[in-house]
């Protein structure tokens, strides 16, 4: 690990608001990693301290590789043959497999060109029964047009389950215009209902006495009443019939009361760019972070992420990205009370984007993204919308309303009409803050490669980085060995079985030295860069169970195939 970084956060103050999130405690339990994508997930099912704090531990998995769409961006090469780009992405979902919880679920944000060949791929590696959904976000609201045929406004998120019967999602909250279906014209005890159909196609077929005439009626030719009889009768009795305010509805309706409704709603798989933003809003975020140079090619905006993290997570849980980018992920992670772990092979976005970000996340020092909730629209002092009219629906009356007038001065002095605008006079309310900093993260880097394969010799060998503790810990990771501290000869400890990493011969004088300081039923493992002729046998003879191994030929044999 290379340094830590921790944040404080930043006191609450009188006169403002802040949500439920804002009090969840921080995390520090965070990794930011330096290296390419498959060796970080190399690393983290391999690593023995790591393979045992994230495999199979990672609620959520996003990831949003390169889209292969045959251009070179700024921030990544972006141009492979189909068949290689989805030999990579496989090669790292095998591992993002390992990672993902029993009960969690993995997101890959892709466009048109890998979406369907990537989806045959993780039905092979997660199976089809585990396929959740494909979501589609609207990454910009208004049309290019530079395109010869068609404008692609939209990309696709595949869900896919490590075992969807263990899955259970988090609901979205009621937006304020299913809020406002709900009113109480009859000043009905149980509170605000809303009007649900009383017929249907199909049902039961019996005559309702209609109270304004007394008549029997029965649902129009076609349909049927929704509810049998029995229920009709119970219906009546409780109450639930509605035929309007002066009685003139011609059928009943349904009452159906908000408190029989859930505080939250089934998410659905269509994120429209009004409730999750565009790209062209998380690139604002970027320069309100940055400044206006350079900006990273393809942000995601943090609104995005925020609901995804929503839906699959709770607060505590680990959130795992792979191709950090700008570092939407974390930061929106860091700020939802998540853990997460995350990694960027490019050194000019982790030194550009990543770290400077996320160190402003903790710091408090990026008010943007999910860090405030934008002002609510709410009725203005005095005024007091009618049943079924939000202030949204007010707002945007007024505004038509404006705009009908605009050339009609005559109209603008209309007593009625200054009338109906004070009727729907509204305001924006307080923003609500979700985020005042707090918690931290390690920053990390991958050691070089220790190893290489020289394909003219037929041999792995060893690369100049090979030496020292770089030497010792690509071995303790490539062998299973947990590291141990510098109280010790032993450079791993892996069951009873202890290892000694040793650059130079290995003999019988370095097995005498060793063979005392182990217990009674522990084993010894030596690996070594040159072996005398019997060391192993005299090894073998003085501690069973023990060997020695030559590197790096005996710790990275090649076959010449498939692992």
């Amino acid at each position: 690990m290379d340094e830590c970084i921790e944040g404080v956060q930043t006191p609450k103050s009188d006169g403002k608001q802040y949500s439920e999130r804002v009090d969840l405690e921080p995390q520090s339990d965070n990794l930011l990693i330096r290296g390419e994508s498959g060796d970080v997930l190399e690393a983290l099912t391999r690593v023995p301290e790591l393979a045992k704090k994230y495999v199979g531990q990672v609620k959520l998995i996003y990831i949003d590789p390169p889209f292969n769409t045959e251009k070179t961006f700024d921030s990544y090469e972006d141009n492979l043959e189909h068949s290689v780009w989805l030999t990579l992405m496989r090669d790292r979902l095998f591992n993002l497999k390992k990672l993902l919880s029993p009960c969690g679920t993995i997101w890959i944000h892709l466009n048109e060109d890998e979406c369907h060949r990537m989806r045959l791929v993780l039905d092979e590696l997660f199976g089809a029964n585990n396929f959740i959904a494909e979501f589609i976000w609207q990454r910009k609201t208004s049309s290019q047009s530079d395109t010869s045929l068609i404008s692609l406004d939209t990309d696709f998120i595949l869900c896919y389950a490590q075992n969807k019967p263990a899955v259970s999602f988090n609901g979205l909250s009621r937006t304020a215009a299913s809020e406002s279906a709900y009113g109480n014209p009859d000043n009905d005890p149980r509170g605000p209902w809303r009007e649900s159909d009383y017929k249907m196609k199909s049902g039961a077929l019996y005559p309702i006495i209609r109270p304004k005439t007394g008549e029997e009626i029965y649902p129009p030719e076609g349909t049927m009443w929704r509810y049998s009889q029995a229920t009709h009768e119970r219906n009546l009795a409780d109450n639930r019939l509605y035929w309007g305010k002066s009685n003139d509805y011609r059928y009943p309706k349904f009452k159906r009361f908000r408190s029989e409704v859930a505080d939250t709603r089934i998410p659905n798989n269509l994120l429209l760019g009004e409730d999750c933003d565009t790209t062209r809003r998380a690139k604002q975020h970027l320069k309100e972070l940055f400044g206006s140079g350079d900006i990273f090619a393809t942000p995601k905006p943090e609104r995005l992420l925020e609901r995804i993290i929503h839906i699959a997570s709770n607060p505590g849980d680990i959130v795992l990205d792979c191709f950090a980018g700008s570092a939407t992920t974390a930061a929106v992670a860091q700020k939802m009370g998540r853990r997460w772990v995350t990694c960027e092979l490019l050194e000019s976005n982790y030194s550009i984007y990543d770290v400077p970000r996320l160190t402003k996340v903790v710091n408090d020092q990026d008010p943007g993204g999910i860090t405030q909730t934008k002002p609510e629209r709410i009725a203005s002092d005095g005024v007091e919308l009618p049943d079924g009219v939000s202030p949204d629906d007010a707002a945007k009356f007024t505004s038509v309303l404006n705009k009908l007038i605009a050339d009609d001065p005559e109209l603008k002095r209309d007593r009625t009409v200054k009338t109906l605008k004070k009727l729907a006079k509204t305001k924006n309310a307080k923003p609500v803050i979700n985020w005042r900093g707090g918690g931290g993260f390690q920053l990390a880097h991958l050691s070089s490669a220790c190893f290489d394969y020289d394909p003219e010799v037929g041999l792995v060998t060893l690369t100049d980085a090979a030496h020292g503790d770089t030497l010792v810990a690509s071995i303790c990771a490539n062998r299973g060995f947990a590291r141990l501290g510098d109280d010790t000869v032993f450079d791993g400890i892996k069951g009873s079985t202890y290892l000694k990493v040793y650059e130079g011969v290995a003999d019988a004088a370095l097995v005498d030295s060793l063979l005392p300081q182990l217990g009674d039923e522990d084993r010894l493992v030596i690996a070594a860069t040159s072996v005398k002729d019997g060391t192993r046998e005299y090894l073998r003879k003085a501690r069973r169970g023990s060997r020695v191994l030559r590197i790096p030929d005996e710790i990275f044999p090649f076959t010449g195939g498939e692992e």
